[in-house]
């Protein structure tokens, strides 16, 4: 075990930005500074800006390292929101973004489930059915990870209302009601959720969103029903029967949920609850719930939009449970650069048109993915986030040794690594303090700090 963590380091250290970056954080001026507050000041004539931290100069950010508009030289690991993959100016990146083969993709957004352009076959096969998850071959591009997960559910209410017709045709009632929203046509279908789960924004992703009110105060929802999430106490070694017992009580919850309500259609789970607070499970865990919803003709939609595509230290999350079914849905967006989800051939919609939209995501977004992918397994990425998240856990761990009544639960799967605080407040003060200091990470949950770098974040960020 020792020689492999020291081959992953070795590995680790030889990969750089293939640009030079700044050697360290440089701060000039207060975060937002006078020019990101002009600018602000300015937009809010026009736009809400309420969210607005600081304005970036992406000509001058590089690597993992952003520009804000004041000359501040941070190192990023909020990466907008976990989606910067490769960071800023990856040569690779800007030479597909100015390849003339690849100008009339991006001078055109087009309608693509009505024309797609000429070789879309050939850039689907190269980018997403390169990384798809095992067993599922059919991808549906959408905009955002909301649209992902909502348009995901479609596939679940389609497939579930066939299999209830059993081989019959939609009838004449059910088209009529529909347009009431009135049962048959509008059955009474659920997706089963957890709480702290975070799924989105648009109207059924609400339904199934549980983590701050801000989110979801005044907007009507559908009444979903929720299970709770393990809470799992650190360090896990310590903890092995309670976490057992834990994990296995919630499991409990979903199987007699499941049991009592037989219009729970869908489950739907994060491999890390993220907005939530960070908060894991084991692999045993999501294997016992495959099998609670595989035995029960229950969809399995496991919602990888923040932690798909490599950070996590495999390339999907879910592929460290070592399934013995795969899940029947797989959403994506984020680092991917498009949104959307993959499944099997079985929830395909037999029909054109019952998920849809305009654009149905954006082609030139899979120029991108094809330089991320080309990243990942050329500079062996995936051993960079493991290496570097294995850094940043242990000095969080020896911080929290230090600071046993501030620090708690540092975890981690990659970089996607976190640590509690005692309070919200001092949580909060911290990554100000951190940003006053050069480096941008932020909060989620009620108290805890959690890192999204990109993929070329080292064990050297990290330390």
């Amino acid at each position: 075990a020792g020689a492999t963590s020291a081959a992953a380091a070795a590995a680790a250290r030889e990969v750089a930005f293939p640009v030079r970056e700044p050697v360290q954080p440089r701060v000039r001026t207060p975060i937002p500074g006078p020019q990101s507050d002009a600018q602000r000041q300015a937009l809010a004539k026009h736009a809400p800006v309420g969210a607005i931290r600081y304005f970036i100069d992406f000509e001058r950010s590089i690597g993992n390292y952003v520009v804000d508009a004041d000359g501040n030289e941070v190192l990023d690991m909020y990466a907008h929101i976990a989606s910067l993959p490769v960071g800023y100016n990856h040569p690779a990146m800007l030479r597909a973004l100015s390849d003339r083969a690849n100008i009339g993709l991006m001078a055109h957004r087009p309608a693509l489930g009505n024309n797609p352009p000429v070789g879309w076959d050939r850039r689907v096969e190269a980018t997403l059915m390169r990384v798809a998850p095992r067993g599922l071959d059919q991808a549906t591009t959408m905009a955002c990870g909301a649209c992902a997960n909502e348009h995901a559910m479609k596939a679940v209410f389609i497939a579930a209302a066939n299999a209830r017709r059993g081989g019959r045709g939609i009838s004449d009632d059910e088209k009529a009601s529909c347009l009431a929203n009135q049962a048959p046509g509008s059955p009474g279908f659920k997706i089963l959720s957890f709480d702290g789960a975070f799924h989105g924004r648009t109207s059924a992703c609400l339904s199934l969103t549980r983590t701050k009110w801000i989110h979801k105060l005044d907007f009507p929802t559908f009444d979903w029903p929720a299970c709770r999430f393990p809470k799992l106490k650190y360090p896990l070694e310590d903890f092995v029967q309670e976490n057992a017992a834990e994990e296995a009580a919630c499991l409990a919850e979903v199987a007699e949920a499941l049991d009592r309500d037989g219009d729970i259609v869908g489950v739907i789970v994060e491999p890390m609850q993220a907005e939530g607070g960070d908060n894991h499970a084991s692999a045993d865990f999501f294997q016992k719930l495959r099998t609670l919803t595989k035995t029960r003709d229950v969809s399995l939609i496991v919602d990888e939009v923040q932690t798909g595509c490599g950070s996590s230290g495999t390339f999907w999350a879910h592929e460290a449970w070592n399934l013995e079914h795969p899940p029947d849905v797989v959403t994506f967006s984020k680092k991917m650069q498009i949104a959307g989800f993959y499944t099997a051939k079985a929830l395909t919609p037999e029909l054109p048109y019952r998920i849809f939209n305009t654009w149905m995501g954006d082609p030139a977004k899979l120029i991108q993915l094809e330089v991320v992918i080309k990243c990942i397994e050329e500079d062996n990425l995936l051993s960079v986030v493991k290496s570097a998240g294995a850094t940043l856990v242990d000095g969080l761990k020896a911080l929290q040794n230090k600071y046993p009544h501030v620090l708690a639960n540092a975890r981690g799967i990659g970089t996607l690594v976190a640590v509690d605080f005692d309070t919200a407040e001092r949580r909060d003060a911290v990554t100000r303090e951190l940003l006053r200091n050069g480096v941008d990470i932020g909060g989620c949950g009620s108290t805890t700090m959690r890192a999204r770098p990109g993929l070329y974040f080292t064990s050297a960020h990290a330390k």
